[in-house]
């Protein structure tokens, strides 16, 4: 028998009942199960305990002089991203391997020494190509109407440089594994998307999935996966099997003589059926397990759009990683809510300096794969975070939750987009974080216009 101690504990993002093993201490109320039992008892508190983490309000945890009205959507007026000109680029010839690492890139140190860029700067950065399915591909110039959003220089946290060694998951793995189909299948994890290059992404509008730039390209050339990109979305089989299953028309023409035992159509489809439950009975556990079970459904990707900063400097040490982020937008659209864009904003206004994602870890082969952690350090442009990651989880949206400014609903949007494992410089050596790229005010602008075809329809946030 195991004695199981039910203790009430809160953190800094969720008051959740935790499940905690005791050997029968004075004064505590234990409840004890078989061990044929734990393992059952073990899966329902992980997902009570999920499910708790994600419906406390983050308000429950603000502290000091923060107030809640420091947690709002903030309706900000946006700088227009129009296109100049576009014109046509050789076809690629999707050579590149994708890389699951960057090294030498330009992180939070490193930008503290380049100057400031300048509007032309920026438009350079922010031009992107756009590649089509059968690979044709576009290269579009863009102007940037409207005052320049202000740069606010500051940092979170200062820290300390360690030796040099690879993780991306820190201490305790703190992941949690979404096994279950109607966890799953629904808002927030269902915006959660694979993509076919072995990356993640999220669902930004029923058309269009953001991702990282590096899950398409490698700063020279597309990468081999690229040329027939697809996106897989988490559904739940249906027991029919599909609309129409293949006879059923003739089926349905013949019935009128089916109905009839004395007819020939009749005897025929009478001896079928005795012959088909004979084979199928040998099969029924099977199809029971595979009904009813989620399983992706892949959409191919019309066009991919990528910004020019990720094009130009991946391979030097400048403003590269600010923009390894891409849209890709699906040949057909998805029936399932998506999660809508946010601006970033600076860590002092996120409820307990949490963020949030989930994607397809690697090391978790068919299984989406939650966390939250706090935010260790940001610039402009990059948060650095210690949530615990693996290969394949680059390209998911990071999201927050904030007040909306009217309703005083909370509502989740998608801040940043995660880019994975790198070394950057700091304090003279190396250090290693997992980061992630904000979506800024001009980021979104661009982004935006991506999805709607129309910078007009992209002047507030």
């Amino acid at each position: 028998m195991v004695c199981m101690l039910r203790d009430k504990w809160l953190s800094k993002d969720a008051r959740t009942f935790l499940t905690c093993r005791t050997d029968g201490l004075p004064g505590t109320k234990s409840t004890c199960f078989s061990a044929t039992k734990r393992s059952r008892y073990t899966d329902k508190m992980r997902f009570t305990l999920l499910f708790l983490l994600l419906s406390v309000p983050p308000s429950s945890f603000i502290k000091g002089a923060e107030t809640e009205q420091d947690f709002i959507w903030h309706f900000k007026k946006l700088p227009l991203i129009v296109g100049q000109r576009t014109f046509r680029l050789e076809s690629p010839k999707f050579q590149a391997e994708i890389k699951l690492e960057l090294n030498g890139t330009c992180g939070i140190e490193c930008q503290k020494t380049l100057p400031r860029p300048s509007r032309s700067d920026l438009e350079d950065c922010l031009s992107y190509e756009t590649i089509f399915e059968n690979g044709t591909r576009l290269r579009t110039d863009v102007n940037i109407q409207g005052s320049l959003p202000q740069v606010k220089s500051e940092n979170a946290t200062s820290v300390t440089g360690r030796l040099r060694r690879k993780r991306q998951v820190y201490g305790t793995d703190s992941r949690f594994s979404i096994s279950d189909k109607h966890f799953m299948t629904n808002y927030p994890f269902s915006t959660a998307v694979k993509i076919s290059s072995g990356c993640s992404g999220v669902l930004i509008s029923p058309k269009h999935v953001l991702t990282a730039a590096h899950c398409v390209h490698d700063g020279k050339d597309y990468i081999k996966e690229a040329r027939k990109l697809k996106v897989g979305l988490l559904k739940i089989r249906s027991k029919g099997g599909g609309k129409n299953r293949r006879g059923s028309k003739q089926r349905k023409k013949g019935s009128s003589d089916a109905q009839d035992p004395r007819t020939p159509v009749a005897k025929s489809l009478n001896k079928r059926s005795v012959e088909g439950n004979k084979n199928r009975k040998g099969s029924r556990k099977n199809r029971g397990e595979s009904q009813g079970n989620p399983s992706f459904q892949w959409t191919r990707v019309k066009k991919t759009h990528i910004p020019n900063g990720w094009l130009k400097g991946v391979t030097a040490k400048d403003v590269a990683l600010d923009y390894d982020y891409a849209v890709l937008e699906l040949k057909r659209p998805q029936k399932k809510k998506y999660m809508d864009l946010g601006i970033s904003p600076t860590t002092q206004h996120m409820p307990g300096n949490r963020v949030h994602f989930s994607g397809f870890d690697s090391d978790r082969p068919g299984q989406l794969v939650y966390r939250f952690c706090g935010v260790r350090d940001e610039s402009s442009d990059l948060f650095y975070q210690h949530c615990d990651a693996e290969p394949g989880s680059s390209g998911s949206g990071i999201y927050i939750r904030l007040r909306e400014p009217q309703s005083k609903k909370w509502k989740r949007k998608i801040v940043a987009v995660y880019s994975g494992h790198q070394w950057v410089d700091l304090n003279g050596g190396q250090q290693d974080y997992n980061v992630a790229v904000r979506i800024t005010p001009l980021k979104y602008a661009q982004i935006c216009s991506w999805i709607h075809g129309n910078a007009a329809d992209c002047t507030h946030a």
